[in-house]
């Protein structure tokens, strides 16, 4: 007989025990309708403020739907008609949310900051630290027709900021410093992003940033003297991720650190690789639909996700092999909770049957993903 995958639509971490939850009664969609917008007041660039006013107060079980802008084309020194002409994009074709940042820029202060510019706070009331946030993706549509992958001979992994990187190592300058704008449409009823005649990438939109507002604590990485969290590196309250199975049809477990949760979400891509490598995906404009259910008194140290057909474990580190090593913690935690394994029989099912990748190896810390298959559970003894 075919294995049969057990029903597990919902999970959590308890400590270092996971919990099966349903979505409770109060967690339903909403009649309600919210739609927050990507202006010059509610977006942050590069960081995510602690005191910045929620955008939107919502109750648990709602949904909202959060116009992002990309930092491709909206943080450059050149005005947006000026720069994105020059990548052959029409004045028609830029975002009016991208003319008024890019106005708003300069009022806006950068010590500590990164590149990123992210819609929110949004606040869910009654969420305090020790809960957790519930993030479901329920649809994600580009802006615009186009989006931009960046290059250089120091940017990505062959940046000499990157971690383990030495003085000596040779830097890849026939690597050339350049924006590669891609042209996104409809082929055949799927939208691909054409970076040649022969060469078609189908889009899997996904957000890059996905984050509860941090606890920033001096000396952990992208956290600055004076209190400010960068957007750059990931952490527990998830941030730049990049993890690009974060797409429609994902659920993401974010840890509350702050009260009201306070979400963030920005750098929206169209297509990325795991790894990330050159520094950037295609950076491309979405709109995003999210529902956002508070599981109360149900601690979690790391953020989780799951799709359809995965249960998705993380690692994030400065160091690759210990980003590692703590994607397979997070693996083995939950065969033995959820499963009844012992730690042994857990790693060994973890050699056997879990993929870890590396979601994206660029932003300072890195991020591993554990992949456990959903189809290895069966739904009775076999």
């Amino acid at each position: 007989m075919p294995p049969v995958s057990r029903p597990r639509s919902h999970w959590l971490a308890l400590g270092t025990a996971f919990l099966l939850t349903s979505v409770a009664a109060d967690a339903q969609p909403s009649s309600g309708t919210h739609h927050v917008r990507s202006r010059p007041d509610t977006v942050s660039w590069g960081w995510f403020p602690l005191d910045k006013a929620p955008v939107l107060t919502i109750e648990s079980g709602e949904t909202v739907t959060i116009d992002t802008i990309s930092h491709a084309g909206s943080t450059q020194p050149e005005s947006p008609e000026t720069s994105l002409a020059a990548l052959g994009v029409q004045p028609d074709e830029i975002l009016p949310d991208v003319l008024a940042f890019w106005q708003s820029r300069n009022n806006r202060p950068r010590e500590g900051r990164s590149g990123h510019v992210i819609t929110g706070p949004i606040a869910i009331a009654g969420a305090e630290p020790g809960d957790v946030l519930e993030v479901q993706v329920l649809a994600l549509t580009p802006r615009v027709p186009w989006g931009i992958n960046s290059t250089g001979p120091t940017s990505g992994v062959y940046g000499q900021s990157y971690p383990g990187s030495r003085p000596t190592d040779r830097i890849r300058e026939e690597v050339e410093a350049a924006q590669h704008l891609y042209r996104t449409r409809s082929v055949d009823g799927d939208l691909v992003a054409v970076v040649s005649e022969t060469i078609h990438v189908p889009l899997t939109p996904f957000m890059g940033i996905m984050a509860v507002a941090p606890d920033p604590v001096l000396g952990e990485p992208g956290v600055t003297v004076s209190g400010v969290q960068a957007s750059r590196p990931p952490g527990r309250f998830g941030g730049n991720m990049d993890v690009k199975d974060l797409g429609v049809g994902s659920t993401l477990y974010l840890p509350v650190l702050q009260p009201g949760g306070l979400f963030y979400v920005g750098d929206p891509h169209s297509a990325q690789g795991d790894g990330e490598v050159s520094g950037t995906a295609i950076e491309q404009s979405l709109t995003g639909r999210f529902r956002f259910v508070l599981h109360k008194d149900e601690p979690l140290t790391m953020p989780r996700a799951e799709t359809d057909t995965h249960y998705i474990l993380m690692g994030i580190d400065l160091d690759l092999d210990r980003a590692l090593q703590q994607a397979v913690d997070e693996v083995v935690a939950f065969l033995v909770a959820v499963e009844g394994l012992t730690a042994t029989e857990a790693t060994s099912l973890a050699s056997i049957a879990v993929d870890f990748q590396i979601a994206e190896a660029v932003d300072l810390t890195q991020l591993v993903t554990g992949k456990i298959p959903k189809r290895i559970f069966l739904e009775e003894p076999q």
